[in-house]
């Protein structure tokens, strides 16, 4: 089992900045590939960020390329979601996610979200 807890959501204007770190724990989470998610009241959850297991590899969603950085440091099993130029569109509950290829399959591990909010 892998247990992952996200932090550093809240509220932010538009044009903001936010950090979003997600602490692993349990079972040794470096083979897996990480990722984030997020979710609307009343819309299915959808891919945000991914990256591989030895950070090689990143892929974004269009709406967040250039604004958005991933990355993840194995030693501290941590993963970062730097979120910059924020817009309302980006208000969410966002989730960390651990996996194989979790732009196209379910993920292994879900966190327990952490809200984000960007007003106008």
């Amino acid at each position: 089992q892998v247990q992952l807890v996200e932090s550093g959501g809240g509220l932010v204007q538009a044009g903001g900045s936010l950090r979003l770190s997600c602490a692993a724990s349990g079972r040794t989470y470096s083979p897996y590939d990480m990722a984030w998610f997020r979710q609307v009241p009343g819309k299915e959850r959808e891919f945000v960020a991914e990256i591989s297991w030895n950070g090689g590899s990143t892929y974004y969603r269009d709406s967040v390329k250039g604004r958005f950085t991933i990355s993840r440091d194995n030693a501290k099993n941590t993963v970062v979601l730097q979120m910059n130029s924020l817009k309302p569109e980006d208000t969410a509950v966002y989730y960390c996610a651990a996996g194989r290829r979790l732009s196209t399959r379910p993920a292994d591990y879900w966190g327990q979200g952490t809200q984000v909010t960007v007003s106008s």
